[in-house]
């Protein structure tokens, strides 16, 4: 025999299962609800296009439906098709099953972009003549020599020159010849407009013979490259270093600003005499070599062509030897910044350049360097 407890167990639990049987038939065996009523009702009183329109919008979905089993994508036709249906229907919003009323207006407003775009390349000359390629060559030049030009000042310089180019056509050739890049002046650009006004120093460490540290001040014109001053000291102060500066500027020849690190060599001696002269200082950030990129390198020459092959003997080996470098430098030696042109050739001299005459070589530091000239 069934013992009682679990027998009245079974029985509660097969009056359970048969409550859920019944309320499972009741639901799906019931007629139709008031929803439904109301939507058969307002069918009727709908017209007969708004009806086929709407059967089509959902026979389209179980198009769409059907060729997948998880999820189905909807080709460029299905997206076009989809927007035409469903501004034929008032209620197209519950009528969409496989996609969100959002994304059918994001795909109305790319259908109409596109259709915009269309009609103005169709309302645009079918046959428009090619630029020449010296138009476009001189286009190009103007875009890279003239930084601040638009298109628009562009085409006013070519209609000064009788050359009509469109400025769309010009803002094609622009984007061509300008990359996009950054926003603001980067600091190359900077130096390469102002290079006529700005001045930079900063000093070199050298050790002597004897293992001595010796100090080596100077002062480069960045337009022309050419070595403006030069000291020596074993003792950079505050005091010698603004003498070295009333020495590198005499009578007003100074220029509008002058780049310097941050060395303490650098007091308020120094920062009074710039603004005296009118000289701007410019702070390199720290640990930032390349905004004094020019006499950084003139340092790394300075290593390189001198002070790697010789000996220094104390201060005043060491002032004579960067003294006669300097006037190498500034007379002799060719810069690849200058188009391979020395600092204290003047322009006239440069187009007068001679072809005839013996050549004769100078030695420059004891036959280290030499320099190569002309005969008169």
């Amino acid at each position: 025999m069934i013992p009682a407890r679990p027998l009245q167990r079974l029985l509660a639990i097969g009056r359970r299962a048969t409550r859920a049987i019944r309320r499972h038939l009741a639901t799906a065996t019931r007629p139709a609800g008031a929803a439904l009523v109301a939507g058969a009702l307002a069918d009727a009183t709908r017209g007969r296009s708004a009806l086929i329109a709407e059967n089509t919008l959902l026979r389209q979905q179980l198009i769409i439906l059907r060729r997948g089993a998880k999820r189905p994508r909807c080709t460029p036709a299905d997206r076009a098709l989809l927007v035409f249906l469903a501004g034929r229907v008032r209620d197209w919003r519950s009528a969409l099953l496989v996609v969100q009323p959002d994304t059918l207006l994001r795909w109305h407003r790319a259908l109409f972009r596109w259709s915009w775009r269309r009609r103005s390349r169709a309302a645009a000359p079918a046959h428009r003549p090619p630029l020449a390629p010296e138009t476009v060559a001189l286009i190009r030049e103007m875009a890279t020599a003239n930084r601040l030009w638009g298109a628009e000042r562009i085409r006013g310089e070519l209609l000064k020159l009788d050359i009509r180019v469109a400025r769309s056509t010009i803002q094609r050739y622009l984007r061509q010849a300008r990359p996009r890049h950054g926003t603001g002046q980067p600091w190359a650009t900077f130096l390469r407009n102002h290079a006529l006004d700005i001045w930079a120093c900063d000093f070199l460490p050298v050790t002597d013979l004897l293992f001595r540290p010796v100090y080596a001040f100077f002062v480069i014109a960045l337009g022309t490259r050419r070595v403006v001053h030069v000291g020596v000291t074993r003792h950079p102060t505050d005091a010698w270093v603004a003498q070295q500066l009333r020495e590198a500027t005499p009578f007003g020849a100074s220029p509008r600003f002058l780049i310097r690190d941050n060395d303490s060599k650098y007091g308020p001696a120094f920062a009074r005499v710039a603004a005296a002269s009118g000289i701007t200082e410019l702070r390199t950030a720290y640990r930032a070599p390349r905004q004094n990129a020019t006499c950084e390198r003139f340092l790394g020459s300075v290593r390189r062509e001198c002070l790697d092959h010789l000996l220094v003997l104390g201060e005043a080996h060491l002032r004579r030897v960067l003294g006669e470098y300097a006037r190498y430098f500034n007379r002799d030696r060719p810069h690849q910044g200058l188009g391979q042109w020395v600092p204290d050739v003047p322009e006239e001299r440069r187009l007068r350049v001679g072809t005839r005459g013996d050549l004769r070589a100078v030695p420059i530091l004891g036959g280290l360097h030499h320099a190569y000239a002309r005969a008169a």
